[in-house]
């Protein structure tokens, strides 16, 4: 089982590239996959044409909501797992687990506690994780992405975002997460990388795996409520992911 990550602050279009990425493994063959978006705002399930149905928030809700009552003879720790994998979402080689928002005070870190818990008990099922990670470093500073063979930090093509990126990549590393590889993702890049961005990638230290292009078709799908699975086999950001994971050599370290 392999576990790629995806971090970088918002709008820089984190969930587009995990569901490229999804589809570029699937397509690949590295199945069954578990995608997980660890987003409170989550829209992974759109991005990969998956109707949510359950969130673990909403799980927790119920959970609290009951005041802890459980079935005779069932332990809590029991009922939880039970409830947690009855939040993923069975699809056709891809299942998705989402995290969605508590809505109680002072739940949010239950919900982080209870995202790792299944992330603990689901993953061993799966040949690849991947987490759609919330916008920001939250996620890395509770840990709820501890240990991980890839961690893909996605920026937009401005100096602020690869800041960010660069945050993000001395967070990971400050807070002891075991990382094998960690690479910079430059998105939504018109024409060539701008040589600026090059030097303020080179002066932080990153690794830069993949330069995205802006791709008007995916903008299309998002306006058309599709999913980017529509997307054809052309498509110059989907024709960028297939280099990315060819790159990185992925499908050959399964």
């Amino acid at each position: 089982m392999k576990v790629i990550a995806i971090a970088g602050k918002g709008g820089t279009g984190k969930t587009t590239i995990s569901a490229l990425i999804v589809s570029a493994l699937k397509e690949g063959g590295a199945t069954p996959i578990l995608a997980v978006d660890a987003d409170p705002n989550y829209n992974l399930g759109d991005a990969l044409g998956v109707e949510v149905t359950e969130t673990l928030g909403a799980t927790l809700e119920s959970f609290i909501d009951q005041k802890g009552k459980i079935p005779a003879g069932m332990t809590k720790a029991a009922f939880l797992e039970m409830r947690m994998h009855q939040s993923v979402i069975e699809g056709k080689k891809v299942d998705l687990l989402v995290m969605g928002r508590p809505e109680g005070p002072g739940c949010y870190c239950f919900a982080n506690n209870l995202l790792r818990k299944a992330l603990e008990e689901l993953a061993e099922n799966y040949k690849i994780v991947l987490i759609d990670n919330e916008a920001g470093m939250e996620h890395l500073s509770r840990k709820t992405t501890a240990k991980l063979d890839i961690l893909l930090l996605v920026s937009d093509h401005t100096i602020k975002g690869i800041r960010t990126a660069g945050r993000l990549k001395d967070l990971a590393i400050e807070m002891n997460i075991d990382i094998k590889e960690m690479g910079l993702v430059v998105n939504m890049v018109e024409g060539e990388l701008d040589p600026r961005a090059m030097e303020e990638i080179e002066n932080l230290g990153l690794s830069l795996y993949g330069v995205m292009p802006r791709d008007t078709a995916v903008s299309e799908l998002y306006l058309d409520d599709e999913s980017l699975l529509s997307l054809k086999a052309d498509s110059p950001i989907k024709l960028a992911v297939n280099a990315l994971i060819e790159k990185t050599g992925y499908l050959n370290k399964l």
